[in-house]
C-alpha cells in the first residue's frame, strides 16, 4: 500500500491519502486493516475509503459522512477500477464544515496524480 501523509492541514485537522490495487470488498478490509496496523492510523479519527470492485462500488464513511460516496465518485471518473483509495483524517479539534469535503477531493487528486493513474 502507499501512503502520503500529512498532505493536507487545516485548522488543526490533518489528512493522509493511502491506496493499493484491490481485488474486491474483502481485501479491501484486510487492506485497511494492515494499514491500521499503523498505530497513528489506527488512532485516526476517519479512514473513509472507496473501490470500484468486480460486483459494484463498495464504501466505507468512517463516521466523515458522505466522504466514501465522494472517493467513488473520483474513482468512477478516473474509470479506476479494482483500486482502494483510503483518505486518513486526524480532526483538529475545530469543524471543517463543507471544507471537509474539498479536502477529501483534494487527497484523492494527490494520491492519482503522485502515483500516475489516470484522473
Amino acid at each position: 500500500m502507499q501512503i502520503f501523509e500529512d498532505i493536507i492541514s487545516d485548522r488543526g485537522s490533518r489528512y493522509a491519502v493511502s491506496g493499493a490495487p484491490c481485488a474486491d470488498e474483502a481485501q479491501a478490509k484486510a487492506l485497511l486493516k494492515e494499514l491500521k496496523r499503523i498505530k497513528k492510523f489506527a488512532k485516526a479519527t476517519h479512514n473513509s475509503w472507496g473501490l470500484l470492485g468486480p460486483d459494484g462500488p463498495v464504501k466505507s464513511d468512517d463516521g466523515e459522512a458522505g466522504a466514501g460516496a465522494i472517493i467513488l465518485r473520483m474513482l468512477e471518473s478516473a474509470a479506476l477500477e479494482r483500486h482502494l483509495i483510503v483518505v486518513t483524517r486526524w480532526y483538529g479539534g475545530k469543524h471543517l464544515g463543507g471544507d471537509r469535503f474539498r479536502h477529501v477531493q483534494e487527497a484523492v487528486r494527490i494520491y492519482l496524480a503522485r502515483t500516475g493513474m489516470p484522473g
